[in-house]
């Protein structure tokens, strides 16, 4: 049987094109230049240092958008938001769906729906749990998700803004990806305390999935993210795992044979 390529291209900060058989996703979609933003849920304010590697009106026709939650600016912006009703589906949160209307459907965490492309083609969609800083801190509901194609989860797990927790544990006993994107940059937006993975969040994934080839990315782009991917690599490399962790550039497609 002839392996089908994942291709990966990373545009900047959380958001990436997800290329499979034919089946073109987004995971959430910023494309504002550089500048001070607020979210319309959301009292944050977010300083962008740099723009996308690609344009909105390049990236061309998709399936459907993963979108781990809408209310915070970094993850869904002003051109993000306008390119929704343009895509077949908006996966996200269920009170993210509640807000943006429209072709957005909600999930809880582990539950899956079936995703047909354009092509005919079917991937199996499930949301993933994520916890968006540390307990006691309520930042609004964000999930993360798996793609699957014989069975759910053996594709593709993307973390969401989260840190790594029993949840995303759970995701490492249910299911076998080949690839993990972990969202990562040690976001510190106030306090000392990290909302999304740093280095040892990542070495906890590196364990939980001995298999996958990991990338990361939100780690630059924004004036909150405090640990970028060199960083990251370096903590890698001293703990003997250089080759766990795929350099995952700015507008250069990574490709997997799966």
């Amino acid at each position: 049987m002839t392996n089908s390529n994942l291709t990966l291209t990373l545009i900047g900060g959380p958001t990436v094109l997800i290329e499979y058989d034919g089946i073109r996703l987004l995971t959430d979609p910023t494309f504002d230049p550089p500048g001070e933003y607020k979210g319309a849920h959301s009292p944050v304010v977010h300083r962008k240092t740099s723009g996308p590697a690609i344009s909105v009106d390049q990236v061309g026709p998709l399936d459907a958008v993963l979108l781990s939650h809408d209310h915070h600016f970094d993850n869904l912006d002003n051109s993000g938001r306008a390119l929704l009703p343009n895509v077949g589906v908006t996966y996200t949160t269920n009170s993210g769906a509640e807000r943006l209307g429209g072709n957005a459907l909600g999930f809880a965490p582990f539950e899956t729906r079936t995703l047909e492309g354009k092509n005919g083609k079917r991937l199996f969609v499930t949301a993933t749990p994520a916890r968006h800083g540390p307990v006691g801190i309520d930042v609004g509901d964000v999930v993360g998700f798996a793609l699957g194609v014989k069975e759910p989860g053996d594709l593709l797990y993307i973390t969401g803004d989260t840190l790594w927790f029993s949840g995303t544990e759970e995701v490492s006993r249910r299911f076998s990806p080949k690839v993990v994107i972990l969202f990562t940059g040690a976001a510190e937006p106030k306090g000392r305390f990290h909302m999304t993975m740093g280095s040892e969040d990542a070495l906890e994934a590196a364990a939980a999935f001995p298999e996958a080839s990991l990338l990361a990315v939100h780690n630059e782009g924004w004036g909150h993210l405090k640990e970028d991917q060199d960083q990251l690599a370096h903590v890698f490399a001293t703990f003997n795992l250089p080759d766990r962790l795929i350099r995952f550039d700015k507008g250069k497609p990574v490709a997997f044979a799966v």
